[in-house]
Formats: structure tokens, sequence, C-alpha cells
């Protein structure tokens, strides 16, 4: 398990360093976000869920029966979207409306 951060989409916003528990992501040269030993990350998706961009995405990989699918995070309002995106391009979505989440 790791996250996997796309530089093109980056912005140096510094969200996800902030939001690292672990003190695993820094700036790289360029001023994009890097992590800094892929292996150490604890999966906490803490920066994923920081990331306005949408730069970071979280692997997962076949150790949690993944397979190589990527999860991505968006929020809109009240609208939480988590996807899975898998190897061959199929999504599965899950929607959280945080208003609702605790209703019960």
């Amino acid at each position: 398990m790791s996250i996997r951060i796309r530089e093109e989409a980056c912005v140096g916003c510094k969200r996800c360093i902030e939001a690292c528990p672990g003190n695993l992501i820094r700036l790289g040269e360029r001023g994009k976000a890097e992590i800094r030993c892929v292996e150490d990350c604890w999966g906490c998706t803490s920066c994923l869920k920081e990331c306005r961009a949408k730069a970071i995405e979280f692997f997962l990989g076949a150790d949690i029966g993944g397979r190589g699918s990527v999860l991505s995070y968006d929020e809109r309002g009240e609208l939480v979207t988590w996807t899975v995106t898998q190897p061959d391009g199929n999504k599965e979505i899950v929607q959280i409306n945080k208003k609702e989440s605790n209703k019960y």
C-alpha cells in the first residue's frame, strides 16, 4: 500500500505535507510534492483527502487484494466520492453524503 503523487497535477500547495502523520512527503526541487520513502507509507489516506488538485492516488497492491487498482478521493460540498479504478479501466464508486453519514 502506498500513495502515488502525480507531479504533473501537483500545484505545490503543501497541504499533503501538513496532513501526513509520518512526515513522509516533501517538496522536491521543482516545487512539487514527492514521497520520501514509498515503503514507509502507512496508508492512512490523509494526504489524499487534503489534495485539492487530485494529484495523489492510493495504490491498492495485490497484498490487500487490490491487484494494482488505484483509489482516488473527491469532495464537493456534502458529497464525498471514493473511486477505485481497476487496471482494466473499470471503476467502482462509493458516494457518501456527510450530512447523512451519522444519521443512525
